[in-house]
């Protein structure tokens, strides 16, 4: 598989056949739409540390963690205003690299991830409701819907769905680990899972529990990284010369292949309305953000002063939301760590659908 940034954390005997197309991108450079750049306020400054940006909301509420200078993670909750507010779990641990670390944020503003325990040196989820309250449990969330149900994989490695009630209905994709990654607005999930090779493959699980698997190949890692209110799921795959592609597979199971550029394309979020953002990489190495809307249209962009000394720094869009705004995180010339927020131009585009 192709390199991936420092910061991304991503069988049945009988897989269903699914019918594959490659769409060749037609690239815009550079699009002239707003980004905006934000720091933690105690977010550290020296390589490997500062802000990551993991999850927007539909009215632009952005959570992620930042790493301190002594190199301890923190949550924080960006509102639409810009006002930043660190997320702590209480008894989390601020060891070197430990701490919290949120994944995903609902319309309400209810957050799931996860967090390091410092008294029993385990990692356990939490779910932080819209008034402030903490919930924990086992298990390591991923993402949260509105209805406030997360998924994700417990400490054995079996994929779960929590309802908002707590009720916990635990799952398995196939033999070894699975690997719930997004849930939808109707409790669909996907995520990926390993066969008895080792090798990743994608599924999706419907509200009923009905899991249904895919693949770009049987002896390709395949790895599905959100889903949309229809159904719609992208992710990336790595073919056989270990080199990453997207891909958008229809509710029908269909799936199109894309490139957003030279190298590596990594998909890693949809919108409502089916545009896909995610990263690749230029000639020099360095990630480059993209949005794919409609089949073919791929629009490339960059945060000014993005850069770094590490192989695969650079611009790295994690989220999208209906309004087709992006947060993620880019590197500076030294390796630190900061958030953004890409605001498109409407006017520019009112002719295409989110």
């Amino acid at each position: 598989m192709g390199f991936i940034p420092r910061l991304l954390v991503v069988v049945p005997l009988f897989v269903p056949l699914c019918s594959v197309s490659v769409a060749a991108p037609q690239a815009r450079p550079q699009a002239k739409d707003e980004i905006v750049t934000f720091e933690a306020p105690d977010g550290g400054t020296a390589a490997g540390q500062g802000t990551v940006a993991r999850s927007i909301s539909p009215s632009g509420e952005i959570t992620g963690e930042f790493y301190d200078s002594n190199e301890a993670v923190h949550g924080f909750v960006r509102a639409a205003d810009g006002t930043i507010a660190t997320l702590d779990v209480p008894g989390a641990s601020t060891a070197n690299g430990q701490g919290t670390f949120p994944r995903s944020i609902n319309p309400a503003g209810e957050i799931a991830g996860f967090y390091n325990d410092a008294s029993h040196l385990t990692t356990r989820g939490f779910v932080r409701d819209s008034y402030g309250s903490i919930t924990t449990f086992d298990g390591l969330p991923m993402s949260i819907n509105p209805r406030g149900q997360t998924t994700g994989t417990d400490s054995a490695g079996h994929g779960f769905v929590r309802d908002s009630d707590g009720t916990i209905t635990k799952f398995d994709a196939g033999p070894i680990g699975t690997f719930p990654q997004s849930i939808s607005p109707s409790g669909e999930v996907t995520g990926y899972y390993a066969d008895l090779s080792f090798i990743p493959h994608g599924f999706v699980r419907d509200s009923d529990g009905e899991i249904t698997t895919f693949t770009m190949g049987p002896n390709t890692p395949t790895f599905p990284t959100s889903i949309n209110p229809k159904g719609e799921i992208t992710g990336f795959y790595s073919d056989s010369s270990a080199m990453t592609h997207g891909f958008v597979r229809e509710k029908g199971g269909k799936i199109t292949s894309f490139d957003a550029g030279p190298l590596d394309t990594t998909a890693t979020s949809i919108s409502p309305g089916g545009a896909i953002t995610g990263y690749y990489f230029d000639a020099n190495k360095l990630a480059q953000g993209f949005m794919r809307v409609g089949k073919a249209d791929i629009e490339t962009f960059e945060v000014p002063g993005a850069g770094g000394p590490f192989f695969g720094d650079g611009t790295v869009p994690k989220s999208i939301n209906p309004g087709r705004e992006v947060t993620g995180s880019y590197t500076d010339a030294i390796g630190s760590y900061h958030g953004f927020l890409r605001m498109p131009n409407h006017d520019k585009e009112s002719s295409k659908v989110n």
